[in-house]
C-alpha cells in the first residue's frame, strides 16, 4: 500500500494536469472560432454594400434611386445569411450531440471559412446569397458547439467569465476586420501592383480591386480553415459528452430526424418570399410570414422532439430538464437581441458611408477617410466591453433583471445614435461606441443563460435552436429595412435627417420593449448548477 500511494498520487496529478490543459485548449479553440465568426460577419457588414453595388453595376457614388435598389438587395443577402445560420445551428447542434463537440466544430469552421472565401468569386447577387447561406450554416453551428464545449469543461464558478469571453471574442473579430479594412485601403495600390507582377491578368486584378477591394476582404475569410487542424489535434472532447456516449444516450439521435430540418427550411423561404414580393396583399403577406415561422419552428424542433420522446419512453429524461417551451423562450430572447443588432447596429457602417458619400476626404483627417472602418472599430470596442459587463451583471443581478436592464439601455442607445446624429464625426463615433456597449451586451448574457436551460444530452441542440432560431426572427426584421426605407422616406429624425437608415433603424429597435416583457416568462437560473 505504501508503494502504491505515491504512484496513485502521481497518476492523479497527471490526470488533473491533463484536464487543466484540456480546459485551456478548449477555451482557446472556441475563442478563436468565435473571433473568426465575428470577423466573418463584420466583413460583410463593412463591405456588403459595396459588393451589392459592384454586382448590380451601380457606380461608387449612388443616386437616391440607385440607393433604393442597394438597400433591399443588401437586406435580402443578410436575411439569407441569418436563415442559413439558424439552419446551421440546428444541424451542427444535432451533430455535436451525436458525434461530439470537437468533431462537429471542426466541420462547422471548415464550412464557414471555405464558403466565405468563395464569396469573393461571386458574379451576381444570387451567387453571393447562395454562398453566404452555406457559409452561415457553419457559422451558426460553431457558436452553439463552442458554448456547449466551454461550459461543460469549465467549472460552474467560471460561467460568467466564460460567457463574457465568448461575447468579447466575437466582437474582437469585428474589431480586427476594421483594422484590416483600413490597412487594405492604404496598401491596395501596392497590392494591385503585386498581383500584376505575379502574372495575374489585368482584368482579374481589376475585378479583385474594384469597389474598395471587397472581394479580397471576403477571400481572407478562408484563414479560419486552419483552425480545423488545431481542433482535431489539440482539443479534447467534453468529458460530460463522453459519459453520455458511454451510457448510450447519444444513440437516441436518429439521422432520419434531420428530414424535419429540411422541411423546416421551407418556412424561412416562404417568409423571404412574402417580404420581397410587393404585389402580394398585406393580409396575405402577414398570414404567409406567420405560416413560414410556424413551419420553420416545427421543422427545426423536430429532431429535439423525437429525441425527447425516445428518451422519455426509456425513462431517461426528467420532464423539467428539457421542455420544448424552454427552446421557444430562448429563441424569443435571442431573437430580440439579434433583431436589435441586425436591424439597427449592423447598419451603422452603411449609414456612416451614406453620410460621407460625395465628400472630398483627401484633405480631411483619418476619421473622415475611413468612416465605415472607424465606425466598426468603435462599435466593436464598445461591444467587447458590453459583453463582459453583461455576463457579470447577469451573475450579480440575476438573469431576468439583467436582461430587462439590457433591453432598456439598448433602446435608449439606438434611439440616441440614430435620432440625435445628423453628421459623421467625433460625436458620431462616441455614440457608436455606446451603441456597441449596449446592443452587443446580450452576446455575453446569452452564453451564460442558454446552457443553463438544457441537460448535457441535448445542450448543443437546445441552445443551437434557441440562439439560432432567433436569426429567423431577425431576418424578418432585416427584410423590412428596405420597406421602411421606402415608406418612411419623408419622416425626419429629431436631428433633422430625412428618411434613410436612421429612421428605419429607430423603428426596428422598438423590439427591445418586447424583450423586456418576454424575459419574465423565462425561468430564473441564478446560482444553480449546470443541468447534467
Amino acid at each position: 500500500m505504501t508503494e502504491r500511494a505515491p504512484i496513485e498520487a502521481t497518476a492523479g496529478a497527471s490526470s488533473r494536469a491533463a484536464s487543466d490543459r484540456g480546459k485551456w485548449m478548449a477555451l482557446a479553440a472556441a475563442l478563436l472560432g468565435w473571433m473568426f465568426d465575428g470577423a466573418e460577419m463584420g466583413v460583410f457588414s463593412m463591405v456588403g454594400r459595396r459588393a451589392v453595388q459592384d454586382l448590380l453595376g451601380i457606380p461608387l457614388i449612388a443616386s437616391k434611386a440607385e440607393e433604393a435598389m442597394i438597400g433591399p438587395v443588401f437586406g435580402m443577402i443578410i436575411a439569407v445569411f441569418l436563415v442559413g445560420a439558424a439552419t446551421g445551428g440546428v444541424l451542427f447542434g444535432w451533430l455535436g450531440d451525436r458525434v461530439g463537440r470537437v468533431r462537429a466544430m471542426s466541420l462547422s469552421v471548415l464550412t464557414y471559412a471555405v464558403f466565405t472565401g468563395l464569396c469573393g468569386f461571386a458574379q451576381d447577387p444570387l451567387q453571393l446569397g447562395v454562398l453566404r447561406f452555406i457559409a452561415a450554416l457553419g457559422m451558426g453551428g460553431e457558436w452553439s458547439l463552442g458554448v456547449a464545449l466551454v461550459m461543460e469543461v469549465w467549472p460552474n464558478r467560471s460561467r460568467a467569465l466564460m460567457a463574457g469571453l465568448i461575447g468579447a471574442a466575437a466582437n474582437a473579430g469585428y474589431f480586427l476586420v476594421g483594422i484590416v479594412g483600413i490597412l487594405l485601403t492604404q496598401v491596395i495600390q501596392s497590392l494591385e501592383r503585386g498581383l500584376l507582377a505575379v502574372g495575374l491578368p489585368v482584368s482579374t486584378v481589376e475585378m479583385l480591386m474594384a469597389y474598395d477591394g471587397w472581394r479580397i476582404m471576403m477571400m481572407l475569410g478562408t484563414l479560419p480553415a486552419l483552425l480545423t487542424f488545431f481542433f482535431r489535434i489539440f482539443v479534447p472532447e467534453s468529458e460530460k459528452w463522453l459519459e453520455e456516449q458511454a451510457q448510450g444516450s447519444t444513440d437516441s439521435m436518429a439521422t432520419s430526424d434531420l428530414l424535419g430540418v429540411l422541411v423546416g427550411t421551407a418556412g424561412p423561404a416562404l417568409v423571404i418570399a412574402m417580404c420581397v414580393m410587393s404585389n402580394i396583399p398585406f393580409p396575405v403577406r402577414i398570414v404567409g410570414i406567420v405560416l413560414g415561422v410556424v413551419v420553420a419552428a416545427g421543422g427545426y424542433l423536430f429532431p429535439a422532439i423525437r429525441f425527447v420522446s425516445r428518451d422519455r419512453a426509456l425513462g431517461k429524461t426528467p420532464p423539467l430538464q428539457f421542455p420544448i417551451q424552454r427552446m421557444l423562450l430562448g429563441a424569443g430572447l435571442s431573437g430580440v437581441a439579434l433583431l436589435g443588432t441586425w436591424g439597427s447596429t449592423q447598419w451603422a457602417m452603411a449609414w456612416a458611408g451614406q453620410l460621407t458619400q460625395g465628400i472630398d476626404k483627401s484633405q480631411l483627417g483619418l476619421l473622415w477617410q475611413y468612416p465605415k472602418e472607424y465606425t466598426q472599430l468603435t462599435t466593436s470596442s464598445g461591444a467587447i466591453v458590453g459583453t463582459i459587463l453583461a455576463a457579470y451583471c447577469g451573475n450579480l443581478m440575476g438573469r431576468r433583471a439583467s436582461y430587462t436592464l439590457l433591453c432598456v439601455l439598448s433602446l435608449l442607445a439606438v434611439l440616441g445614435f440614430y435620432q440625435l446624429q445628423s453628421a459623421y464625426g467625433a460625436i458620431f463615433l462616441i455614440s457608436s461606441f455606446f451603441l456597441g456597449v449596449t446592443t452587443a451586451s446580450f452576446y455575453g448574457w446569452l452564453p451564460l443563460y442558454l446552457p443553463e436551460l438544457f441537460s448535457t444530452r441535448l445542450r448543443a441542440t437546445g441552445q443551437g435552436f434557441a440562439f439560432n432560431f432567433g436569426r429567423v426572427i431577425a431576418a424578418i426584421g432585416t427584410l423590412q429595412i428596405g420597406t421602411l426605407l421606402a415608406k418612411l422616406g419623408d419622416v425626419r429624425t429629431i436631428a433633422g435627417v430625412q428618411g434613410g437608415y436612421a429612421v428605419a433603424c429607430s423603428v426596428i429597435c422598438l423590439v427591445y420593449l418586447c424583450g423586456a416583457v418576454l424575459i419574465w416568462f423565462a425561468p430564473e437560473t441564478q446560482g444553480k448548477e449546470l443541468p447534467e
